[in-house]
């Protein structure tokens, strides 16, 4: 019983440390990948054509929601 108390052990230590190490780093890349280009793509005095197609669909959006919501 006792190895099996080590080797349990010594398991959820590294499957821990690799959960964790993973979470990183899907969640470095999101922020590398996307947030930081929408973010400067929002900052930029000339908006680029898929920023202001996207803030279309965005605004489509939220005023077919508003529509739903009056008629409620």
């Amino acid at each position: 019983m006792e190895v099996f108390g080590m080797a349990a052990l010594f398991g959820l230590i590294l499957g821990f440390m690799f959960g964790i190490g993973c979470a990183a780093a899907v969640i470095y890349t999101i922020y590398m990948g996307g947030y930081r280009n929408g973010m400067e793509d929002s900052l930029r005095p000339d908006k680029s054509a898929r920023y202001s197609a996207n803030i279309a669909k965005v605004q489509g959006k939220l005023d077919e929601d508003t529509l739903k919501t009056a008629k409620l």
